[in-house]
């Protein structure tokens, strides 16, 4: 099913809160690229859009399978909306490579946001909705979309690249907003509050 249908048609699903087995589990590797991933793949984006989400993986819908939908801007503004089956995620050689520290947060704690080091640059390789094999150079925020979703799918949240202070301020601040997100966010209840998953 073209990407145009699957953003048309799904339904939104509550996301899955950190400390839930699936969130801290690596993914299965998808192997059927029939009607059931094209139901959780347009599903995946009306969730992550309805969340105002940059990205979702698999997991935070509570599916252990290696895949992730996108829905952000790269380096030149351009709005850059997609999915990646069985991601792997190579970066610029270390000489070349470039860091950018900035906010990042995930819509599995959602509301809370600390500065976060990503490479800036990123090479995600896969396959799309029909198995096809796909490569995509991101920039900007889709670089940090393809890390933060692919490490999703390795069992691995940011907090895990935290170190140890930066992650109790990230918790700290979930904690003074969580009641604003039930714990079927965003299926039953929309909110006003806007979040990202990078």
């Amino acid at each position: 099913m073209p990407i145009e249908e699957l953003i048309r048609i799904g339904r939104v699903l509550p996301i899955v809160r950190w400390g839930e087995p699936v969130m801290h589990a690596r993914t299965r590797q998808v192997t059927e690229f029939d009607t059931s991933l094209q139901t959780l793949l347009a599903d995946m984006f009306a969730t992550n859009a309805a969340a105002y989400g940059a990205g979702l993986a698999a997991t935070q819908v509570s599916v252990d399978l290696a895949v992730f939908v996108f829905d952000c801007q790269d380096a030149e503004w351009q709005r850059r909306v997609g999915l990646v089956c069985n991601p792997t995620v190579t970066f610029a050689e270390r000489r070349g490579r470039r860091f950018v520290e900035l906010d990042e947060g995930c819509l599995s704690l959602p509301g809370a946001f600390v500065a976060t080091r990503r490479p800036d640059y990123a090479i995600c390789r896969g396959q799309d909705q029909y198995g096809d094999d796909i490569e995509i150079v991101g920039t900007g925020t889709l670089a940090r979309c393809f890390q933060h979703e692919t490490d999703h799918l390795n069992g691995l949240v940011f907090a895990d690249r935290l170190p140890h202070r930066a992650r109790k301020e990230l918790k700290d601040r979930h904690k003074r907003v969580a009641h604003k997100f039930p714990v079927d966010w965003p299926a039953s209840l929309p909110t006003e509050t806007s979040t990202q998953d990078w």
